[in-house]
């Protein structure tokens, strides 16, 4: 393992891949990807077939997430032939996740209301699948469901440990609310509900900063922690309530306050592009050069996400700006040896280019996609470590078919739950 010149092991493997020549085409072997996904799916329902046993951490390394995986794959135009396969093969996996759920001991609020590590993901999945097949009564019961664990979630204090951050608070079940409307093309949850969730989210985050972080307009704890990236922080937060037009709407005046929270995130932004994970990495405390975090789940490859959404809606040069050194950062240090996942592996790499060919139409970034897909079949990639759940959505080979397959589609490319064109 190669080593920095502080004495620590390098999170990534250095990049000798070849970059973009400006003017060239970029061009994608649709079939040898396709086979590569089959292959990998083939590989995923030998070693995690769908079982209640496999079903703990919902989306996030559950098999709730393969069930998210087949849903994913069967909206692919190169996998029309497969559509219908795929679809019963994601019910397969659904249905026992939900069964987990629905007997596990633990009833707390985290494990109800949690969209990634919970059972509430589970129904959003279970609905959208079901809504496949036109069985519309269990789609819309599974929306029952959700719409009661968004309920659960409205007293600001719900978790005494932090309830606003994306993998079990408030921050994950509006973005599966927005993922449910824009699969099933529909509104599912009173608007009410939602802007009154968003408002809840929006309190929190000035009662707390208030208290503990005044020169930041929102700020949030998990854990006693005040995260900053996409799994548990401040920037996906601040995403999903700009993703809700209807809590705009209602509440103009929350709008200074989350646009100066993109403006606090961009302050931190380091020399080279990222994001400290967390307020007390910040400016002397920061991580070394070979030892911080270029991941989606801490880093620049999670904030970035926020930062194109704020682009979008304000059009301000510099929000751009930010996201394209993000990307130059992880064509650098974006070759993780931490595995192929979307959280903090390879495939959470790729995404960054695909959003950032979206955002620029330069073929440039569609060629450092694909060449991290191609990254995965060399012998360099042989020496990664194998995740904890190697088959899971978020750290495993389920989110790694997702980011082939939209390598496919780069135009309709969309990370996991996170959609940023309207």
């Amino acid at each position: 393992m190669s080593r920095s010149s502080h004495g620590e092991p390098r999170r990534y493997f250095i990049n000798n891949l070849p970059d973009h020549v400006a003017s060239s085409e970029v061009i994608i072997d649709e079939a040898r990807i396709k086979d590569q996904i089959l292959q990998i799916v083939s590989n995923i329902l030998k070693k995690e077939p769908p079982s209640a046993k496999h079903a703990d951490g919902g989306l996030y390394v559950g098999i709730g997430g393969i069930a998210y995986m087949f849903f994913h794959l069967s909206q692919n135009r190169a996998f029309q032939h497969e559509k219908e396969q795929f679809v019963a093969k994601g019910l397969e996996y659904i249905r026992e996740a939900e069964r987990f759920y629905s007997n596990k001991s633990s009833r707390d609020a985290g494990n109800i209301v949690g969209f990634l590590l919970g059972a509430s993901g589970c129904h959003a999945v279970s609905a959208v699948l079901n809504h496949c097949i036109g069985h519309e009564e269990v789609s819309k019961n599974n929306v029952e469901q959700y719409s009661s664990a968004m309920n659960m979630c409205l007293p600001i204090n719900f978790l005494p440990y932090g309830g606003d951050e994306l993998l079990v608070g408030r921050a994950g079940v509006i973005n599966g609310d927005i993922w449910l409307e824009n699969v099933l093309g529909r509104k599912n949850i009173p608007t009410d509900l939602l802007v009154k969730v968003c408002k809840s989210t929006f309190d929190s985050g000035q009662i707390y900063a208030r208290a503990h972080c005044p020169h930041f307009a929102l700020m949030y704890s998990y854990y006693q922690t005040e995260y900053l990236g996409a799994a548990h922080g401040l920037s996906s937060i601040v995403q999903m309530l700009l993703s809700v037009p209807e809590f705009l709407s209602a509440y103009p005046e929350a709008v200074p306050y989350l646009k100066k929270s993109v403006d606090d995130l961009l302050s931190v932004q380091t020399e080279n592009g990222n994001f400290p994970p967390a307020m007390d990495e910040v400016g002397s405390n920061s991580r070394s050069s070979d030892n911080e975090l270029v991941h989606w789940c801490h880093g620049g490859p999670g904030v970035i996400y926020l930062l194109a959404k704020a682009y979008l809606i304000w059009k301000e040069e510099r929000y751009l700006i930010a996201c394209l050194k993000i990307g130059d950062l992880v064509w650098e240090k974006g070759l993780l040896k931490k595995g192929p996942g979307i959280c903090h592996g390879i495939a959470g790499s790729g995404y960054v280019f695909l959003l950032l060919y979206q955002l620029t139409n330069d073929k440039k970034h569609l060629h450092r996609a694909k060449q991290f897909a191609e990254f995965l079949n060399s012998s360099d990639f042989e020496r990664a470590r194998i995740p904890d759940s190697p088959y899971s959505l978020y750290e495993g080979w389920a989110g790694t078919v997702c980011f082939l397959a939209d390598l496919l589609a780069p135009e309709k490319a969309e990370f996991p739950f996170f959609k940023i064109f309207s």
